[in-house]
């Protein structure tokens, strides 16, 4: 465990060693299954790590042209892109950082064909997002097949035939899934659109492949993937997983800042918000992890724990501990990296936490410091 003791408070901390073990597993995979496996930039962003991540995997996705654009300059990659709609104005820059387009209707394709044919300066290979109507996603929030979704292109609508100059179809309808949850889509798959794999180059099944959990079947993930490319030889299978990559990588170190008690309740207001620092907390919703801490349990003490903005549900839960917390003592939020990093605000104008990289001989770095202008900026 880190010494956090020798970090200022607050700060995301990434922990090299525990992010080489997940690199190491997703290159395996990679090279056990045939499968290309790329990272997604929508759960992880900091380009400092990027050096480390290029020693295992070399690709990533994009779904903005901030994305794409640093996908090309600080990874070393043309993007896989996917955006739910291009326009005449961002489409050029798109083009121009992307290796792979993904169009998530057949309209926003044909209205931007014959851009793509006049493109020149480097391959682009085009495809659909797919929608198959079936997902096993609890979550309506992260569910892109729930009736009436803006994502994909469901079977009826497709047809018989493909538009000319598609490569490849792609898909994404798992959240931190298992392996098991991919074969049933892959059924799916087969049953709504398998007419059309013998024809295409590539197959991309999206994220939620959570590989790195503990108790995910990986030896089950690769068999099912080369099942699948034993039936459809011509198509390179690529996922993109997010969390998998920065799975229990990191923390997010908080400090006690006042202690309220009202009827009964005792509140422990930390220096972080679950809002603007740990926004999933409240969109899933999920209750974090706390090391050294366990559910409400009786006869020890026990607090609901807050955040430091003005959101009145700025808050998750209460958590028991083996001793009283008091005022200046650390709390440690587990796995806070993946996503958290990316969504956060800066609601309020509170202290943003710093970003911090411990290498696996113990250093500690200091990535990034939040200020006044980073607040500031924002509008200028």
């Amino acid at each position: 465990m880190i010494d956090f003791s020798t970090i200022h408070s607050p700060a995301y901390v990434l922990d090299e060693t525990l992010l080489r073990r997940n690199l190491s597993l997703i290159r395996s995979v990679k090279d056990r299954s045939g499968a290309e496996i790329i990272l997604a930039f929508k759960a992880f962003a900091n380009w400092k790590a990027f050096p480390i991540i290029r020693e295992y995997i070399p690709y990533a996705t994009a779904s903005s042209i901030n994305e794409a654009r640093l996908a090309f300059e600080e990874m070393g990659c043309l993007a896989h892109t996917y955006s739910p709609a291009y326009t005449e104005e961002n489409f050029p820059v798109f083009l121009k950082y992307s290796s792979h387009m993904t169009f998530n209707s057949i309209s926003q394709y044909n209205r931007f064909y014959q851009m793509i044919q006049a493109y020149t300066d480097h391959p682009v290979s085009c495809g659909l997002r797919i929608n198959p109507e079936y997902s096993s996603v609890g979550t309506d929030l992260y569910n892109p097949c729930s009736p009436g979704s803006r994502m994909g292109i469901i079977a009826e609508k497709l047809g018989k035939s493909l538009p000319p100059g598609i490569e490849g179809l792609h898909f994404h309808t798992l959240c931190e899934s298992t392996s098991y949850e991919l074969e049933k889509t892959l059924n799916v798959i087969e049953a709504r659109f398998g007419q059309f794999l013998p024809k295409l180059k590539w197959l991309n099944m999206g994220g939620g492949h959570l590989m790195t959990k503990k108790g995910y079947d990986v030896d089950h993930l690769i068999s099912v993937l080369k099942a699948f490319n034993v039936k459809y030889p011509n198509l390179q299978l690529i996922l993109e997983p997010g969390s998998a990559f920065l799975w229990e990588t990191g923390y997010l170190l908080s400090t006690v800042v006042d202690l309220v008690e009202n009827k009964g309740i005792t509140t422990a207001i930390l220096d972080v918000s679950f809002a603007c620092h740990m926004p999933d907390c409240l969109e899933m919703p999920y209750k974090p992890n706390i090391f050294g801490a366990i559910d409400q349990a009786p006869g020890k003490p026990t607090y609901r724990i807050g955040g430091n903005s003005c959101l009145a549900g700025d808050f998750i839960g209460d958590w028991s501990f083996e001793k009283p917390l008091n005022i200046g003592d650390q709390v440690i939020f587990m796995d806070m990296i993946h996503y958290t990093t990316v969504k956060t605000t800066m609601f309020n104008g509170i202290s943003h936490p710093s970003i911090v990289f411990v290498t696996a001989d113990g250093n500690v770095l200091i990535w990034k410091q939040f200020t006044y202008n980073d607040y500031r900026n924002r509008m200028d």
